[in-house]
C-alpha cells in the first residue's frame, strides 16, 4: 500500500511539473483579462471537473475576485440568467469535448462573454471556441486504468490556485482584505479585532516595590494572570511572572531574602491598545510569551493585559 501511495504522488508531481513547464504568456493574458473584467468570474464544469471548479470559484471569491460556480446542467435549464454581459466564464473540461459544457458556448458567444478554457487538448472544440486557453498537459492519470480523473484534476486545481495568487498579488490583496471576507473565522477575528477589545482590565494584580513575598504570592493568585505588575496604572516599573518566581526560588529557597526589585523584569514588553490582535500575537510568538501589557497613550502606563491563550 505504501508503494502504491508513493507511485500516485510521483505521477501527480510529475504531471504538475509538466504543466508548470508549459506555462507561457497565455497565462499572463488570462490574468489581465480577469483584471479588466467589469463583472464576475463564473466557473463551469461537470463531474470531477465541476467539483474542482467549485473550489476554484471559492478561492477566487475569498481572495478578491468576485466569482461563483455554475453547474452546466442547471445553466442549460434557466440558470444562464445569472450570467451578465460583463462576466468572464471559465470552462473546465480535460477532454475539451464535454457535451454539457459545449452546449453553453453559443449562449456565451451571443452574450459576448470572454471565455477562458482549461483543457488538456488545445485542439479540442472547447479550446478552439475560447478567447483564451490554459493547457494542462499531464502525461497520464495516476489511476492504473487511466480512467478516473486524478492527475488531471490536481493539475486543474493548481492552475486555479496559480490564477488566484497571481490576481491577489496584482491587486495587492492584504491580510485586512482577506479578513473582511472571513469575518466568522478566527483569522478574520484576529485581523479585524483590536487588542483593547479583548484585553483584561479588571482586578489587575498591582504590587509595590516594598511588598513582601507573601503579598506577592497573594496578588499573583488573586490576579489569575500568572504574573504581578510592579507599580500602578500611571507607571509600570516592572513585572514578575510565575517563571521569574520559580527561578528565584531555585537560586535561593530562603524567601526572606527575595525582594520584588530583585525578581522583577524592569523592561517588560508593551503593545498598544489599538494594535490588531494578529500583530500583538505575532510579537508574543516571536518573544515566546503568552501575556503582554497593553499601553495607553502615556509611556509605560497600562490600560490592560492581553493573554494569547485566552483567545
Amino acid at each position: 500500500m505504501k508503494e502504491i501511495a508513493q507511485r500516485v504522488f510521483d505521477i501527480e508531481i510529475e504531471s504538475l511539473r509538466n504543466v508548470a513547464n508549459s506555462i507561457d504568456d497565455e497565462f499572463t493574458r488570462v490574468v489581465q483579462a480577469i483584471l479588466q473584467t467589469k463583472g464576475k468570474l463564473i466557473v463551469i464544469g461537470i463531474g470531477k471537473s465541476g467539483i474542482i471548479g467549485k473550489k476554484i470559484a471559492a478561492t477566487f471569491a475569498s481572495t478578491g475576485t468576485p466569482s461563483f460556480f455554475l453547474h452546466p446542467g442547471e445553466a442549460f435549464h434557466g440558470d444562464l440568467g445569472m450570467v451578465g454581459a460583463n462576466d468572464l466564464v471559465v470552462l473546465i473540461s480535460y477532454s475539451g469535448e464535454t457535451d454539457e459544457v459545449l452546449k453553453l458556448i453559443p449562449f456565451f458567444k451571443w452574450n459576448k462573454n470572454v471565455i477562458v478554457s482549461i483543457t488538456g487538448y488545445p485542439n479540442s472544440t472547447i479550446a478552439k471556441n475560447s478567447d483564451f486557453h490554459l493547457y494542462i498537459n499531464i502525461s497520464h492519470e495516476a489511476c492504473p486504468l487511466s480512467l478516473a480523473p486524478t492527475s488531471s484534476t490536481t493539475a486543474t486545481l493548481v492552475m486555479g490556485d496559480a490564477l488566484a495568487v497571481a490576481l491577489m498579488e496584482s491587486r495587492q490583496f492584504q491580510y485586512e482584505d482577506f479578513a473582511r471576507f472571513h469575518p466568522g473565522g478566527s483569522l478574520g477575528r484576529k485581523l479585524l479585532t483590536k487588542v483593547k477589545d479583548n484585553m483584561r482590565t479588571d482586578n489587575l494584580p498591582f504590587i509595590g516595590e516594598e511588598a513582601s513575598f507573601t503579598e506577592l504570592l497573594l496578588r499573583m493568585s488573586e490576579g489569575r494572570l500568572g504574573m504581578v505588575i510592579v507599580g500602578d496604572v500611571r507607571y509600570v516599573k516592572g513585572i514578575i511572572t510565575d517563571g521569574d518566581l520559580r527561578r528565584a526560588l531555585l537560586q535561593n529557597p530562603d524567601t526572606s531574602q527575595l525582594t520584588v526589585t530583585g525578581m522583577m523584569t524592569t523592561n517588560p514588553l508593551f503593545v498598544g491598545e489599538n494594535e490588531f490582535i494578529n500583530q500583538a500575537e505575532q510579537l508574543m510568538l516571536e518573544k515566546k510569551i503568552t501575556t503582554i501589557l497593553v499601553s495607553s497613550d502615556a509611556e509605560r502606563s497600562i490600560s490592560g493585559v492581553y493573554q494569547i491563550y485566552n483567545q
